[in-house]
């Protein structure tokens, strides 16, 4: 097996995963409100919104690190193509 399949691989490996948790959160932000104003009465409100917050800050720190390897793998991918055509000059 050559090495551009591996790379290209990895790099849509990574991207798909970079996606699905991009979606995941979005997903999970839809109902997330931007303003609430709250009282006593509406504690339930605050505590879904809340749990919404969590779940996002949970997910944020993944997210970050499978953007940081994507860019990395292109980087990769591009380095390899450059390095191929000088190579062939």
């Amino acid at each position: 097996m050559t090495f551009v399949p591996v790379i290209w691989t990895i790099w849509g490996l990574l991207a798909v995963v970079a996606i699905g948790l991009s979606v995941y959160r979005s997903s999970l932000t839809r109902d997330e409100e931007d303003q609430i104003y709250l009282d006593a009465a509406f504690d339930h409100e605050k505590a879904a919104q809340e749990a919404i917050v969590a779940r996002v800050n949970k997910i944020e720190p993944a997210l970050r690190i499978a953007l940081w390897l994507v860019g990395a793998a292109t980087v990769m991918v591009v380095g390899y193509y450059i390095w191929d055509m000088i190579v062939q000059f």
